[in-house]
């Protein structure tokens, strides 16, 4: 039978050992830089550090666990707007389970979620309700992970929500909920928008990133917490945005580094989880936070699928439009949302400037622990903000 641009297809990933031995003779063939002049990470990653990450990489990591586990949950594809979407869907055996559609950002990737799962499909399993059940639904963004690439420039993250509202349409979801961080929280202010042009089924969000910029007056006006905020995101653009300037501008300039050598790569990603990982006590120590393999694993999910060019192409898709959701600022999000602000994320809002934004508010939770990566580093928390924000949307 020949498929149809409308169908959903299995996906079973089995990476020839071809491709891991090309790796691992990059890996043991490295050539190293220098070592920092400074005893701390104010130059990026610590040479020790990569080194014991790439030695651990080439010797005792072990893909084929990930691969596993990736195949156990449940892959598919499918063609939407002419670029094939890879998604993982894992369905909850509690009748009755609502759908959502959890969307990661950059550096991440669908095993984001992964400490997250578990709870949100079987709930009465992690202490919670049979009533807190979800199917859960994560697709790869379009050039990141198994997903296509996109072949001509277009493929910002407004058009990629208007394709994951066709693939919850497609799976047959007329009822659904979605959550995102990062550039998923742009992709998830999206789809509130669109919602509120057209009833698409979204019925909540929640979100760990707040994607809008305060007015001038608002920041006139600040209070001494606000300002607190302005001064850190101000020191996380000046200081720690050099990664999202580049591909923001030349993607394919960095892209030949990030492509040839693993490396190169690895480091690229690990400033991330070392810069803005955790609480601000934990930042600049990623290996409090997240385990090697954890860490690996989320690089592999660019390097197998040869995805590091392609989806730093998102960021300057976006420059080309805008970074905020016009619904969120030109007009109210109408849907019901909830917020988990985390202590350690450097792009903080306050209750007052989201609640002009949102009007539903439902949940705005000041979490206790974590940073930027929510839902991998507190699963616990963020599910709990999850459960309540879709409980107070379901009720709104």
């Amino acid at each position: 039978m020949i498929p149809t641009a409308t169908d959903v297809t299995p996906f079973i990933l089995d990476i020839p050992e071809t491709v891991l031995d090309d790796l691992r003779a990059r890996l043991l063939n490295t050539r190293w830089p220098d070592a920092e002049t400074v005893d701390d990470t104010s130059q990026g990653p610590r040479l020790d550090k990569i080194q014991k990450l790439v030695e651990h990489w080439a010797t005792r990591y072990d893909w084929r666990r990930t691969e596993s586990l990736l195949n156990e949950w449940g892959q598919f594809t499918t063609s939407i707007d002419g670029l094939e979407i890879h998604f993982v869907h894992i369905r909850s055996a509690v009748p009755g389970a609502r759908p959502l559609l959890l969307t990661h950002g950059w550096p991440g990737s669908v095993l984001e979620f992964r400490h997250a799962i578990g709870p949100l499909t079987d709930p009465e399993a992690h202490g919670g309700k049979a009533g807190d059940a979800f199917d859960v639904i994560i697709p790869s963004l379009p050039g990141f992970g198994f997903s296509g690439h996109p072949t001509e420039p277009g493929w910002n993250l407004h058009r990629t929500a208007r394709a994951w509202a066709v693939l919850m349409e497609r799976l047959g979801y007329t009822d659904w909920f979605a959550q995102g961080g990062d550039l998923g929280a742009v992709v998830t202010n999206e789809l509130a928008a669109l919602q509120g042009r057209t009833d698409i089924g979204l019925r909540g969000i929640h979100l760990n990133m707040a994607q809008f910029t305060p007015t001038d007056d608002e920041m006139a006006a600040a209070t001494p917490d606000e300002q607190r905020m302005m001064q850190e995101g101000g020191h996380y653009w000046q200081v720690l945005s050099a990664y999202s300037q580049e591909m923001s501008t030349r993607p394919q300039t960095i892209g030949y580094s990030l492509t040839d050598s693993p490396v190169g790569l690895a480091s690229w990603i690990y400033a991330m989880f070392q810069d803005v990982g955790g609480s601000h006590d934990q930042h600049g120590d990623a290996e409090s936070l997240f385990s090697l393999d954890e860490m690996i694993d989320d690089i592999m999910l660019y390097w197998l699928p040869n995805a590091a060019a392609s989806a730093a192409r998102m960021y300057w898709e976006m420059a080309r439009v805008g970074w905020a959701n016009p619904g969120s600022l030109e007009s109210p999000i109408t849907v019901p949302t909830g917020f988990s602000i985390m202590p350690g994320e450097y792009v903080r809002r306050s209750r007052r400037w989201t609640e002009r934004r949102y009007p539903t508010l439902v949940l705005f939770s000041e979490v206790e622990r974590g940073g930027h990566f929510a839902v991998l580093e507190q699963p616990e928390l963020l599910v709990r903000d999850i459960r309540a924000t879709f409980r107070g949307a379901i009720s709104a």
